[in-house]
Formats: structure tokens, C-alpha cells, sequence
């Protein structure tokens, strides 16, 4: 279950950089209301995170979950913002993924 609840809390890293980036490109109010969606999705996500190291190990729970974020937001980049997506680019997200699901495996 804490394994979920991780992935769940990588999920929420994701949404607080994709805030960033949307309040980035607007101004007034609704910038504000950017700031305000990322601030209450790094509160879920460091809660979430909070509860899954309660029974998981720190260091694999910290890898897993910065690397939930990382690989998400890349490809919401991708998909969302337009960013390139080019070889190499795809060629390290995929051995991002292949060490998530490495670091899994090998934890207890």
C-alpha cells in the first residue's frame, strides 16, 4: 500500500512543477492561483511522502519518488508544453524508468 501511496505522491510532484510552469506564463490573479494549486499539491505530495517513509526505506522512497516526478513531468513537458522529444531525451527517461522499477525490485 505504501507503495502506492508513493507513486501517488510522485504524481503530485508532477502536478506542483506543471502549476510552476502554468504560473510562469499568466499574470494577475490567475497567476495566484497557479502559486496557490502548487503550494497544495506539494503539500499532498510531501504528505504522501511523509506516510509511505513510515514503512518504506528513506533513500528508496526519496529515489522513487523524485524519479515518479521527474519521468512525469518530463512527459508532461512533452505533451502538454511542446517540449522537445528527441532521442536522447526518450533514451534517459526510459533508464530513469528501468532504475524506479530496479530500486523497486531489489527493496524489501
Amino acid at each position: 500500500m505504501n507503495w502506492f501511496i508513493l507513486i501517488i505522491a510522485g504524481l503530485f510532484e508532477v502536478a506542483f512543477a506543471s502549476c510552476l510552469e502554468k504560473a510562469k506564463a499568466t499574470t494577475g490573479n490567475e497567476m495566484y492561483l497557479w502559486y496557490i494549486g502548487f503550494l497544495i499539491a506539494l503539500g499532498i505530495s510531501m504528505g504522501l511522502l511523509m506516510k509511505a517513509i513510515q514503512t518504506l526505506p528513506i533513500g528508496t522512497a526519496y529515489a522513487v519518488w523524485t524519479g515518479v516526478g521527474a519521468v512525469g513531468t518530463v512527459l508532461v513537458g512533452i505533451f502538454v508544453f511542446k517540449d522537445p522529444a528527441n532521442f536522447w531525451r526518450l533514451f534517459f527517461i526510459t533508464t530513469l524508468i528501468g532504475s524506479i522499477i530496479g530500486i523497486k525490485i531489489v527493496s524489501n
